[in-house]
């Protein structure tokens, strides 16, 4: 799919500095984790080159992502580009290659991702999930030796509480060590709580960037799946199928409402709904394909209302 006039803005106002950090992003990011699974080579290739063409800058990916398969046609694009064109983030800890957070774990990790990405520096590299037989003091250690070599700018928590978080900087303020910029959590219509009760609370008090991953509930809020009976195109989107229900199709119905009202996909503006949120600086998305980026894209050319917001907090509550 070509892009056409139409799809191009002003994006001076659009990006957003994400706190503590010089990186400037674009507030929907790829989320790497379709890419090699859902997502083949050609539908990869063209979905970053629309991503790219439309402003995008910011790609998040995990280590383990498609066995490293993600990493690896992420690295062949982004060996194409100006490096510094791009935001990339990558999460270790969890590839059977470097399991855990221990020093020899993360410097193996990141020197493997290093490599599948074709670059000799990782923007954002994230923790991903705790990993308590290590302490954390060690962990941050060998990052900060990682960043002083210039191979990882800046560190992120993946689906850690807000406890841990703040345990997490203090004992990296305490050591005179580098910690989190950015924690990662799960947030979207359907899943509320532990973002807004735990992990955004933390992260205003710590001053760090909140980025919201699965802000489409894995495509249920795409409105695409309204009865069990369904299919989903992958096993990616299988949990979608767990919210069908009396509470699900109200926030359907509410979200069809409002996205009808604006000449707009419903993809679009739960998107925005979780944009709009004060603690969000990012909300990472899946797309398979160019036809579902650009339904996504639409999400920053318009801005849904107060009430609009009022009317999906209620419903989702």
């Amino acid at each position: 799919m070509s892009v056409s006039d139409q799809d191009f803005v002003s994006y001076a106002d659009v990006r957003r500095t994400v706190p503590g950090t010089e990186l400037s992003v674009f507030p929907i990011a790829l989320d790497g984790s379709i890419f090699g699974w859902a997502a083949g080579i050609d539908d990869t290739r063209e979905v970053l080159e629309y991503y790219r063409a439309v402003g995008g800058n910011f790609v998040m990916t995990a280590d383990h992502y498609a066995g490293g398969r993600s990493e690896i046609m992420i690295g062949s694009w982004l060996e194409t580009l100006d490096r510094d064109e791009v935001v990339v983030g990558t999460k270790i800890g969890r590839h059977p290659d470097a399991p855990g957070l221990s020093p020899d774990s993360i410097r193996r990790g990141v020197e493997a991702s290093l490599e599948r990405l074709r670059t000799d520096h990782i923007d954002l590299l994230a923790f991903d999930g705790d990993h308590p037989e290590t302490p954390l003091e060690d962990s941050f250690r060998a990052a900060a030796e990682l960043i002083a070599e210039g191979r990882v700018r800046h560190l992120a928590a993946s689906a850690y509480s807000g406890s841990r978080l703040r345990e997490a900087n203090r004992i990296a303020a305490d050591h005179g060590l580098p910690g989190f910029h950015v924690a990662l959590g799960e947030y979207n219509l359907m899943e509320r709580d532990a973002f807004e009760r735990d992990l955004a609370p933390a992260a205003a008090e710590l001053g760090i960037g909140a980025v919201a991953r699965l802000p489409l509930a894995s495509g249920y809020l795409t409105g695409e799946f309204r009865s069990r009976d369904v299919l989903p195109p992958s096993p990616m989107f299988a949990q979608a199928l767990r919210y069908v229900g009396r509470r699900g199709n109200k926030v359907l119905g509410v979200l069809e409402e409002i996205a009808e009202r604006h000449g707009a996909p419903m993809s679009a503006v739960a998107l925005q709904w979780v944009m709009a949120k004060p603690q969000v600086v990012v909300a990472v998305v899946r797309a398979k394909d160019v036809y579902q980026l650009r339904d996504l894209y639409k999400a920053s050319l318009f801005k849904i209302t107060d009430e609009d917001i009022a009317a999906l907090d209620r419903v989702s509550r």
